[in-house]
């Protein structure tokens, strides 16, 4: 009765064994599957990145290109006054022309108005 009983044991662990078998191999297609999916998520994480990096530079915010622009002006304001400077007419009147070493109105108030 014993050896039934201790036999009955070993047979119920095999079945139990295969079980845990079965349940493992589950396991193991689940994991694959996941980091498959996984995989797939990150490279196309990746890809909308550097789609959305490219946007961004097409499309600047408002702040950043009126900056820009600001600062263009600026620094097209201030080659006009070094122009200015140098001898030669920077309005519209006389644009170009040599000053002869007098002021103009003209070129000051132009200037004045785009330098504040």
């Amino acid at each position: 009765m014993k050896e039934k009983n201790f036999l009955d044991r070993v047979m119920e662990f095999e079945q139990h064994l295969q079980y845990m078998q079965e349940q493992f191999t589950l396991m193991i297609h689940d994991v694959a599957k996941m980091t498959e999916e996984n995989h797939t998520l990150r490279l196309e994480n990746e890809h909308l990145r550097e789609r959305l990096n490219v946007l961004d530079e097409k499309l600047e915010s408002p702040t950043k290109v009126k900056e820009r622009a600001t600062a263009d002006v600026g620094e097209g304001v201030d080659n006009l006054a070094r122009i200015y400077n140098e001898g030669y007419h920077v309005c519209n009147v006389h644009y170009g022309s040599s000053r002869k070493g007098e002021d103009c109105l003209f070129c000051l108030s132009f200037l004045s108005k785009h330098h504040s």
